[in-house]
């Protein structure tokens, strides 16, 4: 019988399996220099980990949540 402990684990390692597939299909986009959201100037520590990136990652923070909480209520 599995106990809260053995159900957040697993969980955890379904969000963490999305989160690698979705870094897969990531564009192949050129990265932007400034964020989309805000106009910062993307690091560029930032634009070569993440191939395409179109935001800075406070406004990525912004959105993971935005949709999280939009996941939730459907």
């Amino acid at each position: 019988m599995a106990d809260l402990m053995d159900i957040a684990q697993e969980r955890q390692a379904l969000i963490l399996e999305a989160q690698i597939a979705n870094a897969r299909s990531s564009s192949a986009m050129p990265s932007a220099f400034f964020c989309e959201d805000c106009d910062a100037p993307i690091p560029p520590a930032r634009r070569v980990a993440v191939l395409g990136v179109e935001t800075c990652v406070s406004c990525q923070h912004i959105r993971e949540a935005q949709r999280r909480h939009v996941a939730g209520k459907v």
